[in-house]
């Protein structure tokens, strides 16, 4: 569309950028304004409106990009009566304009964002009710009549908002401080403890340093400083110097986060929300919970809501640092490398440099596990009991679908990083610092298993000699005689023993059979014939016999025969004698192993349920232990560091002997040093260890598993009626040897269940865990030696040096060599003695820590708030504030939010 001519007058409209207000109101939007527009018409004509008359609409194409908000969104801003947004999915630009009521000039305005940009804007002009078409316009004066002019405008996208600038909030005061060091030796002086320590572990020859001079003409103290460099003679000096360092925690402004959640209502509609907010526990054992454990720092971290909070809890668990109490308060101390220079200014400045790695990243570190603490949830219920949830009563009364963003509250934090003073220490090596210390030990007395329920074994006692009478008879058998009516009495035969004769007194003799074999009925089952048990003749005239030689076996249990011969005879006129025989059956080896082997599988049987719940006892009691002993909580580390501090001090008296009365070498320390402040580091490992055997098979651990009840002597479930630690269980594994064939590989393990938590620190390197103890403990317990830190009292700086000087304490070795200067020293140190530049430095120190214009310097934060520091960093000068940054942290608050979607292209207006 071209230039407007009417009545040879050229009709074009002027638009200026007439500027951006603040949003007035409770619907302000952060990072949002009003943004205005004036169009003109050159010519007015005779209506005055010239191109702007009513009944039509003017409007700015912007590009689509835009967030150009409605008025819709703004209700009782003056500034948006009579204006509209249109947008258009198949369309590049987005339109603000106005609708033109009364003739004249328009300003149109809209809300976009605050900041500025620039980019070529279109003006349309259309009659109500028909679409907008581009006509060309001037951009202000001096400008040719173009469809495109670059114009300014809102930037591109949504608003970034980082909050208001630090210098907003200077005067705020600290809610929260911690208080840290940073430990740097003093290389130069060969101090008699730890020289003596470094020649028995590296030469293991004596090393005598009584008498000895301060230029180490010595000639074992020559040899030993010739195997350390100028820094890593940090290990034998006896002095160093800890920089303290305050860290302050601001509370600066908050702000919403991106959204937690989303609701929607429809007209007319009510819905109750339920927020009930959880934090989320590091420890593998729900839905809701992943593993933190062992017990690392980052466990400790995820309970905390607060950075300062946070921090804290870092220092108290990280095991890299010294602890130090100062006036009641744990202070965590960083171990520096050693410095050849003995410049406070040098020192302070290294110290800064490692204060900031590290609190910059444990900062991070912290609100990153800070951030993960915190999780919402949102449901719709008609009906709950919960008394411990908000809730919330949301209402639509309007006749459109209202949706409602629910963002999280988000805090900035503001963090700075003081040096507040310097502080002359001596350094000592004490080894094994945890022998002394005891263990607790859980309580757990193990029940034994029910065995009444499992029925002990019926034996069948072995089968018995059975007695079995058999009826029998003698006949009456006569050989020769008239005795046809066996009336005579007979005996046995002289002429044969088998015989009975009865000689009368007339005739011939009467000769009967005196011999008989019964032959005996089958024995029964599962017996064999034993022996006689009597012979019964019922009161018959008979004598026999039935174990003659000429018998044989009798009765016969091959043959199953009885032998029986009389030897006196009657048988008052009966063919038979009748009688009674008796016979033992015994039974036979079959049928006693029979019941044998029934009785011993019926005891097996016994003994093998009474050991599959012997196996179950012992395992559950194992488990039962293994998850008691991991859940044991910590005791609090200031209570286990105030342990530790004593014991190490207590292992510094013993070791120094002053005097023959440990006590009044005590009180000669704590004069000079400040022993409630002193400070130590352990290391687990020796400077030389002795080489450990490789585990075999009879390798037991520190704390090995109770055998089992039918391995012990003890038959109870699992010995020991109290648990110190974890157990350990030595194994093998399958490896392949030097020539390729299967070998044992012995490892000495510790012992976990699906129950247990992570196993501590040190588990897997065989250390002895103390239950109720911290990874600061477990090292200190297992530690080879720590090094004790002792600052020195302040203004006793000299004092402290000259006592130290002495013969029995650390002696002069090193003192009058030449100090070898380092850049950034002051002129002073030049061309003195190792000794004069430390007698230099304390006194400068005695001077500053004595002066109380740097104490109140240490404390002007307190009163005079956050002044804020250009940059962010710069290397520290004694007292002054040298770090400073941000850190954003989640809260447990959620604000629901309106908000609008465009129904075509789905995107937020």
């Amino acid at each position: 569309m071209g230039d407007i001519v009417r009545g040879g007058v050229v009709h074009v409209l002027i638009v200026t950028f007439a500027g951006r207000t603040a949003i007035p109101g409770p619907t302000a939007g952060t990072g949002y304004s009003i943004w205005s527009y004036r169009v003109d018409s050159t010519n007015p004509g005779p209506g005055g409106g010239g191109e702007l008359n009513p009944g039509q609409r003017v409007a700015l194409g912007l590009p689509r990009q835009v967030d150009v908000r409605g008025p819709d969104q703004y209700p009782g801003v003056p500034q948006l009566d009579g204006t509209f947004v249109l947008r258009d999915a198949a369309s590049s630009r987005v339109y603000a304009g106005r609708q033109i009521t009364s003739p004249g000039p328009q300003t149109i305005s809209f809300v976009a964002p605050s900041v500025d940009s620039s980019y070529e804007m279109l003006v349309a002009k259309a009659p109500q009710g028909q679409s907008l078409a581009s006509v060309p316009y001037l951009a202000g004066t001096g400008t040719t009549p173009q469809t495109l002019q670059v114009m300014t405008g809102p930037m591109a996208g949504a608003p970034v908002f980082n909050g208001r600038p630090p210098a907003d909030f200077t005067g705020t005061l600290p809610y929260a401080s911690e208080l840290f060091g940073v430990y740097q030796p003093l290389a130069g002086w060969f101090g008699q403890q730890g020289a003596l320590r470094a020649a028995r572990g590296l030469a293991g020859e004596p090393l005598a340093l009584e008498g000895a001079s301060g230029g180490l003409d010595e000639e074992a103290l020559v040899a030993l400083a010739a195997r350390f460099d100028a820094l890593a003679q940090g290990v034998l000096s006896p002095v160093g110097l800890v920089n303290l360092f305050r860290q302050y925690f601001f509370e600066f402004d908050t702000f919403l986060g991106g959204p937690a959640g989303h609701l929607w209502i429809s007209p007319g509609g009510t819905v109750e929300v339920v927020e009930s907010g959880t934090r989320r526990t590091l420890i593998e054992q729900s839905a809701e919970q992943s593993e933190e454990s062992s017990r690392r720092v980052e466990e400790s971290l995820t309970e905390q809501d607060d950075l300062a909070d946070a921090v804290k809890e870092d220092n108290a668990n990280d095991t890299n640092l010294g602890v130090s109490a100062s006036g009641g308060v744990d202070t965590g101390v960083y171990h520096a490398d050693a410095s050849a220079s003995f410049a406070l200014q040098t020192t302070v400045k290294r110290s800064s440099e490692q204060t900031h790695k590290h609190t910059r990243t444990q900062s991070a570190k912290a609100t990153s596990e800070i951030k993960r603490n915190f999780k919402t949830t949102f449901k719709t219920v008609t009906e709950t009991t919960d008394t411990t949830s908000r809730r919330y009563v949301v209402q639509n009364t309007t006749d459109e679908l209202v949706n409602y963003e629910l963002r999280r509250k988000m805090r900035k934090v503001g963090v700075q990083v003081q040096h507040i003073g310097a502080r002359l220490s001596w350094q000592v090596y004490l080894d094994a610092p945890g022998r002394a210390l005891g263990l607790g030990e859980l309580v757990h007395v193990v029940t034994a298993p029910d065995l009444t329920a499992v029925p002990k074994p019926e034996i069948t006692p072995r089968p018995a000699d059975q007695q079995v009478t058999h009826h029998l008879a003698v006949p009456f058998v006569l050989y020769q005689g008239a005795d046809d009516e066996a009336e005579n009495t007979y005996q046995t035969s002289s002429e044969n023993i088998n015989h009975g004769i009865f000689r009368p007194d007339v005739g011939a003799n009467d000769i009967i059979e005196f011999r008989f074999d019964f032959p005996l009925p089958p024995p029964p089952p599962g017996c064999v014939l034993k022996k006689i048990g009597m012979l019964d003749f019922h009161g018959a005239q008979v004598r026999f016999t039935t174990d003659a030689a000429d018998l044989g076996v009798n009765p016969d249990p091959a043959t199953n025969v009885l032998k029986v011969r009389l030897t006196y005879a009657n048988f008052e006129g009966r063919k038979f004698l009748p009688f009674d025989a008796v016979m033992v059956y015994a039974p036979t080896p079959e049928s006693q192993q029979a019941v044998d082997a029934a009785n011993a599988a019926a005891q097996d049987a016994y003994d093998r349920r009474i050991a599959a719940l012997q196996h179950e006892a012992y395992g559950a009691a194992v488990r039962d232990r293994l998850r008691l002993v991991s859940g044991m909580r910590p005791r609090p580390s200031r209570d286990l560091r105030d342990e530790e501090r004593q014991t190490v001090y207590g292992h510094l008296i013993r070791k120094l002997r002053l005097f023959e009365d440990d006590h009044l070498g005590s009180e000669l320390i704590r004069q000079i040093f400040d022993v409630d402040e002193m400070l130590y580091f352990v290391a687990p490992d020796y400077w030389r260890p002795s080489a450990v055997p490789a585990p075999g098979p009879d390798s037991t651990g520190k704390y090995p598993v109770p055998p089992p009840p039918w391995n012990a002597q003890d038959p109870a479930v699992l010995g020991g009626q109290t648990v110190l630690t974890w157990y350990a269980h030595t194994d093998a594994s399958n490896v392949l040897d030097e020539q390729q064939h299967p070998a044992k590989q012995w490892r000495v393990n510790y012992l976990v269940t699906e129950h247990t938590r992570p196993a501590p620190l040190g588990s897997s390197l065989g250390w002895l865990i103390q239950a109720d103890g911290d990874e600061r403990r477990n090292e200190f317990v297992n530690a080879a030696w720590a090094k004790a830190v002792l600052p020195v009292r302040p203004g006793h700086e000299l004092e402290a040096l000259k006592w130290l000087a002495q013969a029995n304490v650390e002696g002069e070795a090193g003192l009058a060599l030449p100090y070898p200067a380092q850049p950034g020293d002051p002129p002073a140190y030049q061309g003195k003695t190792v000794g004069q530049v430390l007698d230099l430095l304390a006194s400068d120190l005695q001077a500053a820590n004595t002066d109380v214009t740097r104490t109140l310097a240490t404390e002007e934060v307190f009163e005079t708030g956050f002044d804020p520091l250009d940059g962010g960093f710069r290397p520290a000068a004694p007292y002054q504030v040298f770090d400073q940054w941000v850190e954003v942290l989640p809260t447990d608050q959620v604000v629901a939010v309106q908000v609008r979607y465009d129904p075509k292209t789905g995107q937020q207006l």
